[in-house]
């Protein structure tokens, strides 16, 4: 996979040494290890070479998944010629050169796949640039990007392109890449069958970085083959994929929501240890746990919410890395609390509700009446004192006069909120009895 295995060298196939991941770059589309959904003869591009109709191309993946072999092997099989841009390197002059290039090599009877690496780095103006020429067809367009093309990429380019989203090799893909490697070296790694697998790890579905790795353990003099521990001495893990402010980050704090509100303790305290091995902040977490105690915990556990403060203020106090286990405790309270978001969808319907009802007045009968002129037009006339009422209810309207009486709060049968729906039915009973009308 050239993107797994692209290095943009210009060094001849003769020189002495080429690289690992070089002379395993795939010179097929069916020697790409990986993507199936993307390849397969019912995938995307599977169906668009089948039927010999290619349309230009978003290729959204993490690195070293093979969106640059991809696209040079789409090329090879369309009989396009093969031009590769870099956005970061790239600027205006560079791209009118490029077009005016496939604009007379198209007038030549050939037309130009042109791939863009790391596409969401051109600005607004610069990513308009590309529709003339895509229209026209002087260009077949290729984009790689490892952002989302729906935040990154303008509207009017994702219009005329088909987005695919390739995906990070999985460890079997990653196994089949060895044995490949192996083949090629005429050896196989020096590793036990746990520090193989430990190897593949390190990788983290990252193809060109899993060969990288492969041509150091190699060239290794060793008398017996490695374990893990003796792997792991000798090489170090690579930082997992985290970008604070990207997808990566909605992705984990979503999964660690999401698990909590499944009552999951385990998988919540996976996807919490991850942030923080990725370098979040534990203060956003602490904050987005208190969130989850109110949003998803609500008044099934009223005391949920002030675990979570406690949990943040001990972290405050100890600070990392000793901090972070009360906000793990906290996390597994909340994911066995009982779970309820009825005061959550209440107040969402209320705000609904408030803006549809404009401006209307609250019932005179429960208006002060400080002054005179007040007491004439009727505020506070008849309001019923309800701790002289029986059961120190009244049971009177509190909603404008003109509003039909709303049902915005429905408490649920778990925990807290189960004594509070016997409370809710029962000033509900009181109500209809004492206004039958």
């Amino acid at each position: 996979m050239s993107d797994l295995f692209d290095t943009g060298s210009t060094e001849p196939a003769t020189a002495p040494h080429r690289p690992l991941a070089d002379r395993l770059r795939p010179q097929s589309l069916p020697e790409v290890i990986g993507q199936e959904q993307v390849l397969g003869p019912d995938a995307p591009l599977g169906v668009m070479l089948a039927s010999g109709s290619l349309s230009s191309l978003i290729f959204w993946g993490p690195p070293g998944v093979g969106k640059t072999t991809i696209a040079r092997l789409l090329a090879q099989e369309t009989d396009l010629h093969f031009v590769q841009i870099s956005a970061i390197f790239t600027g205006v002059p560079d791209l009118k050169k490029v077009f005016e290039a496939a604009k007379i090599r198209r007038q030549n009877g050939q037309g130009t796949l042109l791939f863009v690496d790391e596409i969401h780095r051109f600005n607004k103006a610069q990513q308009d640039g590309f529709l003339p020429h895509m229209e026209d067809g002087t260009i077949l367009l290729v984009g790689a990007t490892t952002e989302n093309p729906s935040f990154e990429l303008n509207a009017a380019l994702l219009s005329r392109s088909q987005v695919l989203v390739l995906e990070r090799l999985s460890l079997a893909d990653l196994e089949r890449l060895t044995q490949r490697a192996e083949k090629e070296m005429g050896r196989a790694l020096p590793l036990i069958p746990a520090a193989r697998e430990a190897l593949q790890e390190m990788a983290d579905g990252d193809g060109r970085a899993l060969l990288n790795l492969i041509e150091q353990v190699a060239a290794w003099k060793v008398d017996a083959p490695l374990d893990s521990d003796a792997l792991s001495t000798r090489l170090m893990r690579r930082a997992a994929k985290y970008d604070k402010s990207g997808d990566e980050h909605y992705n984990l704090i979503s999964a660690l929501h999401k698990s909590v509100r499944g009552s999951d303790p385990d998988a919540a305290l996976y996807w919490f240890a991850r942030m923080l091995t990725g370098g979040e902040d534990p203060r956003y977490l602490a904050r987005r746990i208190t969130r989850m105690a109110v949003e998803d915990i609500g008044l099934a556990d009223p005391q949920a919410q002030s675990i979570c403060l406690h949990s943040w203020e001990t972290y405050e106090r100890l600070g990392s890395p000793e901090g972070e286990l009360a906000l793990a405790q906290a996390l597994v309270y909340l994911a066995l609390a009982p779970k309820s978001n009825g005061a959550y969808v209440g107040y969402r319907a209320a705000m609904r509700l408030a803006k549809q009802s404009g401006s209307e007045p609250p019932p005179k009968h429960i208006l002060n009446a400080p002054t005179s002129l007040m007491k004439d037009q009727g505020y506070g006339a008849g309001y019923a004192y309800d701790h002289d009422a029986e059961d120190g209810f009244s049971g009177q309207n509190y909603f404008p006069d003109d509003m039909e009486r709303p049902v915005l709060y429905q408490p649920v049968e778990r925990g807290f909120e189960r004594e509070l729906k016997k409370r809710l039915e029962y000033f509900a009973k009181l109500r209809s009895q004492r206004n039958p009308g």
